[in-house]
Parts: C-alpha cells; structure tokens; sequence
C-alpha cells in the first residue's frame, strides 16, 4: 500500500506523518520513519506545531532495504529531496508487501513536478492527500506552492529543484494568485 501526502511548506506533511506513526506505538506493527541526510533542518520528524518523533537519516530509499528487518510500515519525509531513480526501491519495497507513507513538497520553487513525485504518481497510490497551507503574502488559505526567496526578493529560475532549507533562501508558502513563476 502507498500513500502520499503532498503540499506546499507549512501545510501539516511532517504532522500528518507523525498523526500516522505515533498511534503505532501502540500495536504490534513494526514500523520506521526515515528522512533523507540531506534534510539538514532537523535531526528527527517535527512538525511546526512542536510534535517530533525520531527516524533515520538515509541517503536513498534503498537503503531501507538494509534494515533487518525492514519495518512492516516505511514513513518517508521530505521526498521530494530523494532522487527519482529511487523509485526502483519503493517498487521493491511495494512488491514485498510493505506499507509506505511518504510525504513532502508536490512542486519545486517553479511549479515543476518533482521526479520523484511524478514517479510515485505513476505507481498509482491507494491514496493521495494534498495539502494547503496559508499564503504567506495575501493571507489566502489556499497556498499551494512554495515559493523560494533570497533576502526579500523572490527567486524563479537559477537554481537546482530541490534546494535545501539551510538559512540561506527562504520558503513561503504560497496561492495561485501570488505564485511568481518568471
């Protein structure tokens, strides 16, 4: 089974994760949460709103595959910061009966699909959730984007897809109305 929870910054992934995982304590399911080591933000899953709970860096989803043993339930944060040729793992992962819930952005700073999204979709989820936060410049609650700024300026082209939060550009969420493409 796949589920996805896709959105902009700011619109609950990393809770709806963790509102997924935590209840689990409590059963006999074995179950893990992994973020990619690129996520330099935080050292766990936290959600904005303070909950957290611990996962495993890793630097590809294959690398699950080398836990013994690999959990009965996958949760993924951040995936859109893993490449799309991690794909072939989660099929793998799918195949062996695995539960997987990943989330994370559903576009990059210019409104592309990231590879490992579109991948994802093309493995037809049992669920999609997408996510809305509110826009960060008109206060609207339908922010569907994330929009990437350099000091107070924003920015639309230049830059790699996956950029990471790191203090350097900063990332608003934000509606249709405001998104800035070019």
């Amino acid at each position: 089974m796949l589920k996805l929870v896709l959105g902009p910054m700011k619109s609950g992934k990393s809770f709806a994760l963790i509102n997924k995982f935590a209840p689990l304590a409590f059963s006999d399911k074995t179950f893990m949460l992994f973020q990619p080591k690129i996520n330099v933000r935080e050292d766990e899953i936290k959600s904005r709103n303070g909950v957290k709970l611990p996962a495993k860096k890793i630097a590809k989803i294959a690398d699950i595959l080398s836990v013994k043993p690999v959990p009965e339930i996958i949760g993924i944060d951040e995936i859109h910061l893993f490449d799309g040729d991690d794909i072939a793992a989660i099929e793998q992962l799918l195949k062996q009966g695995h539960e997987i819930f990943a989330v994370g952005l559903n576009v990059d700073y210019r409104g592309k699909m990231f590879d490992i999204v579109k991948s994802l979709l093309e493995l037809v989820p049992d669920e999609v959730i997408y996510l809305k936060a509110v826009c960060e410049i008109c206060q609207s609650t339908e922010a569907i984007y994330s929009q990437i700024w350099f000091k107070s300026k924003v920015v639309t082209e230049g830059l790699p897809s996956v950029v990471p939060e790191d203090g350097t550009y900063v990332y608003k969420p934000v509606c249709r109305k405001c998104f800035r493409s070019n």
